[in-house]
């Protein structure tokens, strides 16, 4: 895994960045690694999970309630993003 190695001061007037950021990063001072920030995997909240599921069976009403199929919904997205494509030269 790549890591970034950054200064001390750049790490902490960036902060707000790197703690976002899915790579690790080695603090430096001097030049010498001082520390290691080791981003972890956010866990979803139970609130995001349960709004997920309901969005998902808002969806599927949808869906049967404009008499439409999943094959057909993806077949038009698929003709869409075909004709939205630049066209090459």
């Amino acid at each position: 895994m790549q890591t970034t190695k950054v200064g001390i001061r750049e790490f902490r007037e960036n902060l707000a960045g790197y703690l976002e950021s899915k790579t690790p990063v080695a603090i430096t001072r001097h030049g010498a690694t001082i520390g290691i920030y080791v981003p972890t995997k956010p866990k979803s909240s139970q609130a995001d999970l349960e709004a997920l599921r309901v969005a998902g069976e808002k969806m599927q009403r949808l869906i049967v309630a404009a008499g439409a199929s999943e094959d057909e919904i993806l077949a038009d997205f698929k003709q869409l993003r075909r004709e939205r494509r630049p066209k090459k030269a």
